[in-house]
């Protein structure tokens, strides 16, 4: 998640840097302000410095010569390759192509984690890709999907370590099934109340290729959940 977040960070300060600095673009030898030349040579190079850093903190390794390049010609006021709109785009495609790349690691880990997970014992696979396991069964009525339903639940991700609990906040939660991901709207029809169930939901069932809040994309998401009743609509 670190990672996703510093390419976003840093995709909007290089975005914000070249786009300030295009707004000169085809000015040639347009003058600097006396005002802004306020950097003596050892705070330029500290200022260098933390450029650099903010750019390799986010993965980014870029054609050294090509941003000296560019990134002189903005300061001197010479004309630029690119308009300003071009700048952005560029550099908006190359941050998409480095998170696809990204991705595809987490696409297979989620292949391989759900395929090695449906090979445990009692585990039930449903037609969309749910997986599920019956810790325990209840004997009440089971929820459509346009019922609202009070639930204990527990969601982790696959190394264990818990994003959101109902547990921990120390009371269930109510919920109408047809406004939570998919995963759960179909699998808690499957559970009867007084049932305690383990989903195992994939990532197109979750928050898919784009992940949500503290969920990163293509997660495979582990809840154990208690139906504890089916909610009475208010006369």
């Amino acid at each position: 998640m670190k990672y996703h977040t510093n390419i976003c960070r840093l995709a909007l300060f290089l975005c914000a840097l070249a786009l300030a600095g295009c707004g000169g673009a085809n000015k040639k030898n347009a003058e600097t302000p006396a005002a802004e030349q306020n950097f003596d040579a050892d705070a330029s190079y500290a200022l260098g410095m933390d450029v650099a850093s903010s750019i390799k903190g986010g993965g980014v390794s870029p054609d050294l010569d090509a941003f000296f390049k560019g990134f002189t010609e903005v300061m001197r006021g010479d004309e630029t390759r690119f308009s300003e709109e071009e700048a952005g785009q560029k550099i908006q495609e190359a941050f998409m192509s480095m998170m696809e790349k990204a991705n595809e690691g987490l696409k297979q880990a989620e292949t391989e984690f759900l395929a090695e997970n449906s090979k445990k014992a009692g585990v039930v696979i449903t037609g969309s890709g749910l997986q599920y396991e019956v810790l325990s069964q209840g004997n009440g009525p089971s929820p459509a999907a346009t019922d609202v339903v009070r639930v204990n639940y527990e969601g982790t991700f696959t190394d264990g370590s818990v994003f959101d609990s109902s547990y921990s906040r120390g009371e269930p939660t109510e919920f109408p099934l047809n406004g939570v991901i998919s995963g759960w709207t179909e699998g808690i029809q499957l559970m009867s109340v007084g049932s305690k169930y383990r989903f195992y939901v994939p990532s197109e069932l979750g928050y898919g290729p784009r992940g949500s809040g503290p969920i990163p994309p293509y997660s495979p998401l582990i809840f154990e959940v208690e139906l504890l009743a089916i909610v009475e609509p208010e006369q």
